[in-house]
């Protein structure tokens, strides 16, 4: 029988929220700020993704460790100790004097980052209850909204990018002294397993995941070690008809654990990891890139520009609460075929030789339709390759996304050095149509017995 988690404390909830803001911060000031930061280092434009590259690996070996780190410090001092190295590498991106010092403190960031992501979804996975656990995951889109408007901010008023790293990371070490002064009030509100509780349709799973989005656990899988059971979610439709798991067996009842190899063996497995990489690539690319687009390839000004990029992830953000409500009235899987077809017609807008109006609508369309991809695809996993292959399937797909935000935006960029930026919208329009074809193919595969 499901146990219903206690009411959550205020301020912890206040310091979640902020957390996750602060964890999107970073990702809205690089594209905005990158065009500046290589002129100053004297760097290419593809060196975006030796930086990139380098925050990814860190974030995913920091959350892989965090269950460890959580058992022997807590998840008080996890946070405390987590944001103040993340406050640290951001004052460090400020002072930097070359690439190669970047880069270490792209690590310092991962880790930090890392750690937060992992220690804030295994206590809120118990603790906070679904509600709070999606609204938690908005304000990272939150976040990277607001970055771009901070560093689009600072370089208008004539002050350089440095200063928008250092004011996040300003931000990052007050954050850090609230969580070490609140050690105690985590610790008194250890979280309460919630073992056969269903998911709620449109949350997100994740942080990182998506941007690089990427790197974060679900929200109803063990993350760093939370008992949450994913196979026992319940669904709306026809896999398992209302009040069902995805998978078929009742809430709650035991999934029998099939070999490695028994899961590697579906096809579905295979496409659902490519479709996670591909969806995390536009989603980050975009981000990363339309800032040049807009100046260099449509004529865009600098401050009007840094607007349309936060709008972008302020649509993601607006998307993700809209969608979410949505998805439990006409169910994930029309909303999802929607969304799928709606990056398609932003990135298509995108791509257009026309006024920069359009470039701009385009983007908006893409935020608002992506918002609530990788939420959906993790909680119709199941549906895909079966109850008892889903928690395995779902942490290749959370892998498969941190190699597309690492490698395919960074790709892009050569690319788009080698070319010109006005290619970035063919390409973001050949990711959207594989992404649905990847789904498309997946979907059609004979979900297994659970």
């Amino acid at each position: 029988m499901s146990r219903t988690a206690p009411a959550p404390r205020p301020s912890l909830l206040l310091l979640a929220y902020l957390a996750f803001v602060s964890l999107g911060l970073p990702d809205g000031l690089i594209g905005v700020g990158w065009p500046s930061i290589r002129v100053d280092l004297g760097v290419p434009t593809e060196a975006v993704g030796v930086v990139l590259t380098a925050g990814t690996m860190a974030y995913l070996t920091s959350s892989v460790l965090a269950g460890f780190t959580l058992a022997r410090l807590g998840v008080g001092w996890l946070l405390a100790g987590s944001t103040l190295l993340a406050g640290l590498a951001l004052t460090g991106y400020a002072l930097t004097p070359a690439l190669v010092v970047m880069v270490g403190f792209a690590l310092l960031l991962g880790l930090g980052s890392g750690a937060i992501d992992a220690g804030l979804n295994a206590y809120a996975a118990g603790a906070f209850g679904p509600r709070h656990m999606n609204w938690m995951h908005a304000f990272f889109g939150l976040g990277v909204a607001i970055g771009p408007l901070i560093m689009t901010g600072v370089m208008g008023a004539g002050l350089s990018w440095r200063w928008g790293y250092g004011l996040v990371g300003a931000a990052q070490l007050a954050l850090a002294t609230a969580f070490a002064l609140s050690v105690r009030a985590w610790r008194d509100r250890a979280p309460v397993p919630v073992p056969a509780d269903p998911v709620a349709p449109g949350m997100v799973p994740g942080t990182r995941a998506e941007r690089t989005a990427a790197s974060a656990g679900p929200a109803e899988v063990a993350v760093a070690g939370a008992p949450v059971a994913l196979a026992g979610a319940e669904r709306d439709g026809p896999a398992g008809g209302p009040g069902t798991p995805s998978g078929g067996a009742r809430t709650g009842e035991p999934v029998a654990r099939p070999r490695i190899t028994e899961t590697l063996r579906l096809p579905a497995v295979w496409l659902g990891g490519a479709a996670f990489a591909v969806y995390v690539a536009i989603e980050v690319t975009t981000g990363l890139w339309a800032f040049l687009l807009l100046t260099e390839g449509r004529g865009v000004d600098r401050a009007l520009a840094g607007l349309a990029v936060s709008g972008y992830w302020g649509s993601l953000f607006v998307g993700r609460v809209v969608q979410g409500v949505v998805a439990e009235r006409l169910g994930t899987a029309g909303v999802l075929r929607g969304s799928l077809l709606g990056l398609v017609a932003g990135t298509a807008l995108i791509a257009l030789p026309a006024p920069a109006w359009v470039t701009v609508a385009g983007l908006l369309v893409v935020g608002f339709a992506a918002a609530p991809v990788f939420p959906l695809l993790t909680l119709t996993t199941a549906e895909r390759v079966g109850a008892a292959h889903a928690d395995r399937t779902i942490g290749l797909q959370i892998g498969a996304a941190g190699v597309g935000a690492a490698l395919v935006p960074a790709g892009v960029g050569v690319l788009l050095a080698r070319t010109s930026v006005v290619v970035l919208g063919s390409v973001l329009v050949v990711l959207a149509v594989a992404l649905v074809a990847l789904h498309a193919a997946g979907s059609r595969r004979t979900r297994p017995a659970a």
